[in-house]
C-alpha cells in the first residue's frame, strides 16, 4: 500500500509529458522526382530509378502532399522560413548567405539585388527552436544549418535556440562526404593541414573512418533521441543531411544497385539512398523507444532538385515532368517532396492536393506542441492540421527571388511569382514579362496563357501586387536608374484606341 502511494506521489510530482515529439527531416536539394514515392499522378522512370523504401513506408503511414513547396528555389531562405514562419520576402532573406555583410548574388546585366538581409537569421526574433526550448523541449539540430553568415551569431545553431548542434555551421555544403577525408575540402586526402570554410565541424570521432557523412549524422541524431528518451523529455529534432547537395560523391555501400546509370547519376542515386537509410534509422529509433505513435515526422526538401549543372545527362530535365530545377521560378525549382506522419491526424496513405509550403511548419509545430504563438509576430504560414484532415482551403503563396543565381537555364533569373488555386503567375524582373500557367492541366508549365487569358492575367497580376505589398517584398534594382523595378500594368489589346496602337 505504501509503495502504491509513493508511486502515485511520484506520478503527481512528475507527470508524464504527453506532448508529441517532433522530427523534421529537411533534405538538401532533393527534387520532386528524387524518390521512389510518386508525387506525380503516375509513376515516372525516376520513381523506378531510386530505391527509397523508408520514404515509401513514411508515405504509407502518413500523408503526402502532391503540391508541396519549399519557400524558395535556393536553400537559406527556405531554412529561415522554417524557423520564423514567414516568407522569404517578409524575412528579407531571399538568397543564400555565406560571409558576413557580403552579398552572394551573381552579377546581372541590367539588375542589382535590393538591400536584403545578407547575414541571414540572427537572434532577436521569435524562432521555432527557441520557443520550443522555452516550453521544455529538447531541441536538436543535426547536419546542415546555413541559417546565418560566417562570423555572425546566426552561424551557430545554439544561438538560434538549439540545445544540441551536430555539425551545423554557416556553410551550405560539405568539403567532402567521406570520413576518410575528415569531411574536409582538402585537396590531398593525406594532408589535412589545409582548412576551408566548407569543412564540416564537430564530427572528429568519425574522422579517418570508412563512413559516409549522412551515416555519421544519423548515428549522432539517434544518440540524441536515446538521450532525450532516457531523460524523459519531449524533443524537436531537425535532421538536415547535407545530402544531396554537391559535391556529388558516391556512397560505395549502395553503388552496385546503380551500375547501369551514368557514373554521375549513379553517385547521385547513392546519395539519395543514403538519406533514405538515415530516415529509416530514425524511424527505427522511434519504434525501439515505443514513441512512434507520439511523434510527428515531416519529410521535405529546402528547394527543387539540382538540374542546371553537376548532374549527368542533359541539363534541366531531372525533375520532369516539372520544368527546370533548383534556382528557377518554374515548378522544378520549388515543388518538392512533402510527407507528414502524424498519428491520429494525418490520414495513412492519403494523397492530398492542398498547397503547402515550408513556413507552414512553424504554426503547425507550435500548435501541436501547445506552445503559444508569439504576440505581434506576423505569420505567412498556416497550421497544416486542417489540410491533413482532408480540408481544402484556398490560398495564395508568394515565391520571390530578386537575385541572379550562379547557374543559367529556364527561369533562373530574378523573379516574383504566386500560386493561387491551380494558377501560377511569374513576373520576370529584367524584362517585365508575365507568364501564366494552369498547373492543374499543365504542371510542366509548357503552355503560357498570359496572352490568351487576359482576364485571368489581370486577376493574378493584382493578386501578385497585393502579395508583394503585404509581405513587404523588395524588388530588384535597375542598374541604370537605381530604382526598384515596377510591376507592369496589364494593357489589353481590345482597350487600345487607334491612336494608342
Amino acid at each position: 500500500m505504501l509503495w502504491a502511494l509513493c508511486l502515485l506521489a511520484a506520478l503527481i510530482s512528475n507527470p508524464v509529458d504527453e506532448r508529441p515529439n517532433i522530427v523534421v527531416v529537411m533534405v538538401d536539394d532533393l527534387g520532386w522526382q528524387d524518390t521512389s514515392v510518386p508525387f506525380h499522378d503516375e509513376r515516372t522512370p525516376f520513381n523506378d530509378r531510386y530505391h527509397t523504401p523508408n520514404m515509401e513506408r513514411l508515405a504509407r503511414e502518413g500523408s503526402l502532399f502532391t503540391d508541396g513547396y519549399a519557400s524558395a528555389p535556393v536553400c537559406t531562405p527556405t531554412r529561415a522560413s522554417l524557423l520564423t514562419g514567414r516568407s522569404p520576402a517578409r524575412n528579407r532573406i531571399t538568397y543564400w548567405t555565406f560571409n558576413r555583410n557580403t552579398d552572394t548574388t551573381r552579377k546581372h546585366p541590367v539588375l542589382e539585388a535590393p538591400a536584403w538581409n545578407v547575414n541571414g537569421v540572427q537572434p532577436g526574433v521569435p524562432l521555432l527552436p527557441e520557443l520550443l526550448r522555452a516550453e521544455g523541449y529538447r531541441t536538436v539540430h543535426a547536419g546542415k544549418a546555413h541559417w546565418g553568415a560566417h562570423d555572425t551569431a546566426g552561424s551557430n545553431p545554439h544561438a538560434l535556440g538549439f540545445d544540441v548542434n551536430i555539425a551545423g555551421h554557416a556553410s551550405g555544403a560539405p568539403g567532402s562526404y567521406l570520413g576518410v577525408h575528415r569531411f574536409m575540402n582538402a585537396k590531398d586526402p593525406e594532408d589535412f593541414s589545409r582548412t576551408s570554410k566548407w569543412d564540416v565541424p564537430g564530427l572528429e570521432p568519425f574522422h579517418d573512418r570508412e563512413i559516409y557523412l549522412t551515416e555519421a549524422l544519423q548515428e549522432r541524431a539517434v544518440e540524441e533521441i536515446d538521450r532525450a528518451c532516457a531523460d524523459g523529455v519531449p524533443f524537436f529534432l531537425h535532421f538536415a543531411p547535407y545530402a544531396v547537395h554537391t559535391p556529388i560523391m558516391a556512397n560505395v555501400r549502395h553503388l552496385d544497385r546503380y551500375r547501369e546509370l551514368d557514373s554521375r547519376e549513379a553517385a547521385y542515386a547513392t546519395m539519395i539512398e543514403s538519406v533514405d537509410v538515415a530516415l529509416g534509422g530514425i524511424l527505427d529509433a522511434l519504434d525501439r523507444h515505443g514513441i512512434a505513435e507520439n511523434t510527428i515526422v515531416v519529410f521535405t526538401s529546402d528547394n527543387g532538385g539540382l538540374s542546371a549543372h553537376a548532374r549527368g545527362g542533359p541539363a534541366h530535365v531531372h525533375n520532369a515532368p516539372l520544368r527546370s530545377g533548383k534556382g528557377s521560378a518554374y515548378e522544378g525549382g520549388v515543388r518538392v517532396p512533402w510527407i507528414v506522419r502524424w498519428p491520429g491526424v494525418a490520414i495513412p496513405g492519403a494523397r492530398l492536393d492542398s498547397v503547402v509550403v515550408t513556413q507552414d511548419l512553424f504554426p503547425t509545430i507550435l500548435s501541436a506542441a501547445s506552445v503559444a504563438m508569439p504576440e505581434d509576430h506576423v505569420l505567412d504560414g498556416r497550421d497544416l492540421r486542417p489540410a491533413l484532415e482532408g480540408a481544402s482551403e484556398g490560398r495564395t503563396v508568394l515565391f520571390h527571388q530578386p537575385h541572379t543565381w550562379g547557374a543559367t537555364g529556364p527561369g533562373i533569373e530574378p523573379f516574383s511569382a504566386i500560386r493561387a488555386g491551380s494558377w501560377k503567375l511569374i513576373f520576370f524582373h529584367a524584362d517585365g514579362r508575365f507568364e501564366l500557367y494552369d498547373l492543374e492541366t499543365d504542371p510542366g508549365e509548357t503552355d503560357d496563357l498570359a496572352s490568351s487569358s487576359p482576364e485571368r492575367l489581370q486577376l493574378m497580376r493584382d493578386e501578385l501586387s497585393r502579395a508583394l505589398e503585404s509581405q513587404q517584398a523588395q524588388l530588384s534594382i535597375e542598374r541604370r536608374s537605381g530604382l526598384p523595378v515596377v510591376l507592369p500594368a496589364i494593357i489589353r489589346p481590345d482597350t487600345l484606341s487607334g491612336d494608342d496602337s
